[in-house]
């Protein structure tokens, strides 16, 4: 079966390795998120994804088998199922029987990931037309003329809304909301993750076998291969802390001493403790989100959670 993808990146390439280059030459240097994600990345998400201290996923399909009928129901049957940030696809598929799509959209930024996932979902559900999208969600989520009439449900599983910050997270969820404009049925059905105590954060984001610190310091392999940059990941690294303030875990890559790396043909020294800001995640009190949501322009909104209340998922119209 054939599954077209379309590349809906705005910002051309050389315009993305200036960005990146200004980047890590700041102070405090930073790197983007979205160069965690080449093809090991992925694959170590996968396993951060499984691992015992990362209760997310867990918890979150604890929700989705325990409240199934009630969230399928609210969701309402056919219609196009857009899944955000799709990954192999998997969560999505878990819905198909229940909210029986007449097409799925796949949107990510890793377009080998999108090939792989459409490939094995269409050999397995062939009377669903799938599409994927390559997409950036910092650069919006341009997408209107891809989505047929009728119904559309939009899928952000794993509290990935959580890379944003709270202003960056009400304008995306805007225009999600904008695309849902004049449509009935679906709506957009998300995961949240929970404020909660210190420790139980800390070690989601820094687990005992250290995926996770290979899955923050593989980022520099990747951009040494974009810029052809020489960081060596034995120089650095993987932090994660709270800031319970923002309500939002941080991840670093701290300097183990002075080292310099030739960026883009310039060196740039990073001293001793000096870090590499990669990623933010933040967390939300569940009557916060639901606010967010209605701020956003769902009148229409209905929340499940675990009994410890450490995750959430919305259903919002």
């Amino acid at each position: 079966m054939d599954c077209p993808i379309v590349d809906r990146i705005r910002t051309d390439a050389r315009g993305e390795r200036a960005r990146l280059v200004a980047s890590l030459r700041a102070t405090p240097a930073s790197i983007a998120p979205r160069y965690f994600y080449d093809a090991l990345g992925c694959a170590l998400y996968g396993a951060i994804c499984v691992l015992p201290e990362y209760y997310p996923t867990r918890i979150e399909q604890a929700i989705f088998d325990g409240h199934r009928e009630a969230i399928a129901a609210s969701v309402g049957q056919g219609g196009t199922w857009v899944d955000l940030g799709a990954g192999d696809g998997a969560k999505s598929e878990r819905w198909f029987e229940h909210v029986r799509p007449a097409r799925y959209v796949a949107v990510d930024a890793a377009r080998g990931a999108l090939q792989q996932a459409l490939a094995r979902l269409a050999s397995r559900h062939p009377a669903i037309a799938m599409s994927g999208v390559v997409a950036d969600f910092e650069e919006g989520l341009a997408i209107g003329d891809l989505l047929p009439d009728g119904a559309v449900t939009f899928f952000y599983p794993g509290s990935s809304i959580g890379n944003f910050t709270p202003d960056g997270a009400l304008g995306f969820v805007r225009a999600i909301r904008a695309h849902l404009a004049g449509r009935r049925g679906g709506g957009l059905l998300i995961g949240v993750d929970t404020r909660k105590d210190r420790d139980r954060l800390a070690s989601a984001y820094d687990d005992a076998l250290g995926v996770t610190a290979l899955f923050n310091r593989n980022v520099l392999t990747h951009v040494n291969r974009v810029l052809g940059s020489d960081f060596d990941v034995r120089d650095f690294r993987h932090v994660a802390l709270y800031d319970a303030t923002a309500g939002r875990v941080e991840m670093h890559l701290e300097a183990l001493r002075a080292v310099d790396v030739s960026v883009d043909g310039a060196v740039r020294r990073f001293y001793a403790g000096e870090r590499i800001h990669t990623e933010n995640s933040y967390k939300y009190d569940p009557a916060d989100f639901d606010r967010l949501l209605g701020a956003a322009g769902f009148s229409q909104r209905r929340a499940w959670l675990d009994p410890a209340r450490d995750f959430a998922v919305f259903h919002a119209r």
